[in-house]
C-alpha cells in the first residue's frame, strides 16, 4: 500500500504539453564517500525514464536538470562502484520527489536514511506517510494473518469473505486519512496525487469532484490536475445513479445478447475471466446470491475477459464454477468492448442494474452483494 503513494505519479498519464519547464538542483552529501562510489538519479521525464549519474567527492555530489512538474525519483548510491545494473533491491536508495528549485539531501553514511531539506513537497509527503502509518501497520498484520493461514483454510469462502471485510475496513481508513489530508492541504501537490487514489478500485466521481473542487486554483491550473479532472469526468459515465450503457455481445454459442433485453429485471453485470484467481475465488459468493434471488426478478450477465485461444478454458470455468447464467465475451482479453465501455481496469468487477437500467451498485464483493440484493429484493 505504501508504494501507492511513493509511485502514484506513475499512474497519471504523461500527456502534459503546456507546463512550463523549470530547473531543479539537488545538492547531496553522504558521509565522506569517494570513488569508486557513484550516485544515480532515476526519475520520470515525460513518458521516458531518465537515469543520470554523478561522481562523489568527499561525500558530495550534485544533480541538475529540468522538469515540467513534480515527479517521483530515486537516489541510489553504488558504494562499491559495481554499476547500477548490478545492484539489487537491497541497494542504498532514497525515494523522494523532485520539484523545481533547490533541495538538499544529507545523510551520515547512507542515502536511504538521509534527510531532505528545503522541499515543501517532500515535507508534505513525509507528513502524509506519517498519518498513513497506522493504516499501513494494520494492513501488514492482516496480510500476515492471511499468509499464515493453511492453504485449505485460505480457499474457503468464509475465510476469504472475512479477509475481504478486513481489507475493506483498511481501505475505508485509508480513504479517510487521504480525504482529511487533501482538505487540510489544498495547495499541496501531494494532495493532488492523493486525490488520484482516494476512490480505490470503485471510485465515486461525485466524491472525487468535490475534493477536486477544494484544491487551490494554482493546483487546478496544472496540466496534471487537468488530466485528473478529465479522468473524473469519464467516471461519471458509469457512476451509480446513471443509466448503464447498453451493449450487445455474443454468448458461448455465438448468440448475440443485448443488455437492454433484460429491462424489467435486476441485473448484475459481472466482469471476470477464467484466468483470474480472485474472480474464481469470488464466484462462490456470486453463485450463492444467484441461487437465492434468481426467482425474485434477479439475473446475471457474466462478461469474460478471456482470450480467443483460451475459449475452452472459459467454457470449462463456467461449468466447474457452476455459473448457470448468461455468459458473453468477444474474447479480446482486456480489449473486450464491454469492458472498455465500462472502463474496467481490474477484475473482478460488477455493476448492479435496476429494472429501469439504472446503476444502483458497483463492485459488490463478498457479503456485500447478498446484502445489497436483500435491501432491494427482500430476504
Amino acid at each position: 500500500m505504501k508504494r501507492i503513494f511513493l509511485y502514484i505519479i506513475a499512474l497519471l498519464p504523461f500527456t502534459v504539453i503546456a507546463q512550463t519547464p523549470g530547473a531543479f538542483v539537488i545538492n547531496s552529501k553522504v558521509g565522506t564517500l569517494n570513488s569508486p562510489a557513484r550516485a544515480y538519479l532515476i526519475y520520470q521525464l515525460g513518458a521516458n525514464k531518465q537515469i543520470d549519474s554523478a561522481e562523489i567527492n568527499n561525500g558530495s555530489f550534485v544533480f541538475k536538470g529540468d522538469i515540467m512538474y513534480p515527479t517521483s525519483a530515486f537516489l541510489v548510491i553504488d558504494h562499491k562502484g559495481v554499476g547500477l545494473n548490478r545492484l539489487d533491491s537491497a541497494a542504498d536508495a532514497l525515494n523522494f520527489f523532485i520539484d523545481k528549485g533547490k533541495i538538499t539531501v544529507e545523510g551520515k553514511d547512507s542515502i536511504s536514511k538521509a534527510k531532505i531539506i528545503g522541499s515543501p513537497i517532500n515535507d508534505d509527503n513525509k507528513k502524509l506517510l506519517a498519518q498513513l502509518a497506522p493504516v499501513f501497520n494494520e494492513a501488514k498484520k492482516i496480510n500476515a494473518e492471511e499468509t499464515a493461514a493453511p492453504p485449505a483454510q485460505q480457499n474457503t469462502a468464509e475465510f476469504q469473505n472475512t479477509m475481504q471485510a478486513k481489507h475493506k475496513e483498511i481501505a475505508t481508513a485509508q480513504k479517510a486519512v487521504l480525504k482529511m489530508f487533501i482538505i487540510a492541504n489544498p495547495d499541496s501537490y501531494i494532495s493532488l496525487l492523493a486525490l488520484s487514489s482516494v476512490g480505490g478500485p470503485s471510485p465515486d466521481p461525485a466524491e472525487l469532484e468535490s475534493l477536486y473542487d477544494s484544491l487551490s486554483p494554482r493546483l487546478k491550473d496544472m496540466e496534471t490536475a487537468k488530466v485528473l479532472k478529465n479522468s473524473i469526468n469519464a467516471l461519471k459515465i458509469n457512476a451509480v445513479g446513471t443509466v448503464a450503457p447498453d451493449f450487445t455481445q455474443t454468448d458461448v454459442s455465438g448468440v448475440p445478447i443485448k443488455l437492454s433485453s433484460f429491462r424489467g429485471k435486476y441485473v448484475l453485470i459481472d466482469f471476470w475471466a477464467s484466468w483470474c484467481g480472485p474472480c474464481r475465488q469470488e464466484n462462490p459468493n456470486v453463485v450463492k446470491a444467484y441461487k437465492k434471488y434468481k426467482d425474485k426478478n434477479f439475473t446475471i450477465i457474466g462478461v469474460s475477459l478471456d482470450r480467443a485461444e483460451n475459449k475452452a478454458n472459459w467454457i470449462d470455468a463456467i461449468k466447474s464454477d457452476g455459473l448457470n447464467w448468461t455468459q458473453v465475451s468477444d474474447l479480446k482479453f482486456w480489449n473486450n468492448e464491454v469492458a472498455v465501455l465500462y472502463s474496467i481496469r481490474s477484475i473482478p468487477a460488477n455493476f448492479l442494474i435496476d429494472p429501469n437500467g439504472k446503476i444502483i451498485g458497483k463492485d459488490l464483493r463478498g457479503n456485500d452483494l447478498e446484502n445489497k440484493l436483500e435491501d432491494v429484493l427482500g430476504k
